[in-house]
């Protein structure tokens, strides 16, 4: 009798994990506890161990794919009972497997109708991108009909409501038939197109319902570079944003293929392209990465690991810098006269919003329509802060792997607040005549990708200490630039808060994200002359780190008397600056 191999429970907060590589082929045999993969999370990596002894004979989840917990990952049983041969394992392994003929389908696969002449091969399917998650729109198709395809390999590119994801192919063969062109939607379990052989599809392939985009990039709003808001605006239940798209290959005339490859011109692997946005954010040459993934596929392990090691390369000691020649008089101006590359690339085009500007758009105007908005500000001495900061900042990355910013304090004061003012932690129905009170502190934190602004929660943030509330910043911030957020991450908060003081500001008022009932803003940390009141009551003017912090709140719950001393009791905890054991 077979046995199912399943992915096992990882942690409380663990619903998913990636397969980084089967340690048994099929056709091994395997004893009962004897390790037979190996999981990635987003908190621990952990061997699988076998749950009997036996063959493996179908490996159900190959290397780089994720699995939800509970998923069937594989299974273990006698060769007699596989009815024929054990089938080649889809994980990398010394000897390339052999490809299974392209008109013949995994029992998974759905093969395609043929009435009315249509191509024949395997339907390729919109999956489910999230429980809320109904359809998606094609943003882009990575192959062309008449294309080879191998099976895993990105076909094409949806964007959601929720998630932005590349769909792979479930097939090796050729790509047949296009259904849904770019810029429509589908519904999840849609056929998108199909896969097959082009000598048993009746006939040539036909001509494409849609091509890969031809025109120029400076048209695709993907591509165009999104400029810093100046004022981060949460939004209610924000979405995954686009993927940022592979750069298209140059094309030579009267060929529509998309070839997104890596940088090397020797390689023929394919790059996904948050591999390729984590190369450059870490200054990693591709050409110079031998990939551990599934056919030698680079995958990100191989560029963080490659990032560490440029780090920890010693670097040649720097030649003494010259002495910077004075700027000529109106430099300024003249720079700020001249147009960027980006800039002159967009000047005098159009192009289509993206599906999450829609839904931001769609929000803000949403949520000031349905609530009464106002801003409350104070300004907070934060040289305590910086105190800690400066004292413990080395020996807390030494310690935790992780920054000590500004953030995890304030966030440790909003929650201590919320804790002590529960209607800043709650939704009001006024319809219904209903205020709905959190059952813990959920911290929204608003994240500036060049997708547009994204807001991953932390929940359960008020079972944190600093070093916690650290990692997850660090970790939820991370990945929702290099679009890895799931959609449960990014809903379920009760209280926002948005740093536009990354990007200078001093202050703003920031719009409320629905259904939650207010957000905190911070502002940029400067140096000022202030008066002090030393412990005699003498004044004295002294430079200090100062910060605005600014509170809009819905008045229709929260009076400005109530709401000011909630603002003030965040300032009052962060000046004081007593976070001893909170590390």
């Amino acid at each position: 009798m077979s046995t199912e191999v399943t992915l096992p429970a990882l942690g409380e907060s663990v619903t998913e994990g990636t397969v980084s590589r089967w340690l048994k082929a099929v056709g091994d045999t395997v004893e009962a506890d004897e390790p037979l993969l190996e999981v990635s999370t987003d908190k621990v990596d952990t061997e699988v161990p076998s749950p009997a002894s036996g063959t493996l004979l179908e490996i159900k989840v190959p290397e780089d794919e994720d699995a939800e917990v509970g998923a069937v990952l594989a299974i273990i049983g006698d060769p007699s009972e596989s009815g024929s041969a054990p089938a080649e394992a889809p994980s990398g392994h010394d000897e390339a497997p052999e490809p299974e003929p392209e008109s013949k389908p995994a029992a998974d696969e759905k093969p395609a109708a043929t009435a009315g002449g249509a191509a024949t091969g395997v339907e390729v399917t919109l999956p489910a991108l999230g429980e809320s998650v109904t359809e998606g729109t094609v943003s882009r198709w990575l192959k062309a009909v008449g294309d080879t395809v191998e099976a895993d390999e990105p076909l094409l590119e949806v964007s959601t409501d929720k998630v932005d994801t590349e769909v792979p192919s479930p097939a090796s063969g050729t790509l047949l038939e296009i259904k849904v062109p770019e810029d429509e939607d589908a519904e999840v379990g849609a056929v998108l197109a199909i896969i097959g052989d082009p000598s048993k599809s009746g006939s040539a392939p036909a001509e494409p319902k849609v091509e890969p985009a031809e025109e120029p990039v400076k048209n695709k709003t993907e591509e165009a570079p999104a400029p810093a808001p100046a004022t981060p605006k949460a939004t209610e239940a924000p979405q995954p944003a686009p993927a940022t798209k592979p750069a298209e290959a140059p094309k030579t005339a009267g060929t529509n293929e998309v070839a997104p490859r890596a940088t090397s011109p020797s390689s023929d692997v394919y790059v996904t392209p948050l591999v390729r946005k984590l190369a450059k954010e870490n200054n990693v040459d591709l050409s110079t990465i031998t990939g551990t993934g599934v056919g030698g596929r680079i995958r990100k392990q191989d560029v963080l690991a490659a990032a560490g090691k440029s780090e920890q390369a010693p670097s040649p000691a720097p030649a003494p810098a010259p002495v910077p020649a004075p700027k000529p008089a109106g430099s300024a101006r003249k720079a700020s006269q001249q147009v960027s590359p980006e800039a002159a690339a967009l000047r005098g085009t159009t192009e289509k919003m993206s599906r999450l500007r829609k839904v931001i758009a769609s929000r803000m105007v949403e949520s000031l329509q349905v609530s009464a908005q106002l801003t409350a500000t104070v300004e907070v001495d934060m040289t305590a802060i910086s105190r800690i900061r400066k004292a413990e900042k080395a020996a807390f990355k030494a310690r935790e792997g992780v920054g000590l910013s500004y953030l995890p304090f304030i966030t440790k004061a909003v929650v201590e607040a919320l804790k002590a003012n529960p209607k800043f932690n709650a939704n009001i129905d006024t319809e219904a005549g209903t205020i709905t009170y959190g059952e813990s502190e959920n911290i929204g934190i608003a994240v500036d990708t060049p997708r547009g602004l994204l807001v991953p929660v932390i929940k359960n943030a008020g079972d944190l200490n600093i070093a916690g509330l650290a990692h997850q910043i660090g970790d939820l911030a991370a990945r929702t630039r290099a679009n890895k957020v799931t959609p449960d991450e990014l809903a379920g908060g009760t209280f926002t808060i948005t740093n536009y003081g990354s990007a200078g500001a001093l202050f703003d008022t920031p719009i409320v994200n629905q259904p939650e009932v207010a957000i905190l803003g911070t502002g940029a940390l400067v140096k000022r002359p202030v008066v002090v009141t030393n412990e005699f009551g003498e004044d004295t003017i002294a430079i200090r780190d100062i910060m605005y912090l600014s509170l809009s709140y819905d008045h229709r719950l929260i009076d400005g008397a109530v709401a000011a001393r909630f603002l003030s009791g965040i300032k009052a905890r962060l000046e004081e600056g007593d976070f001893a054991g909170e590390f």
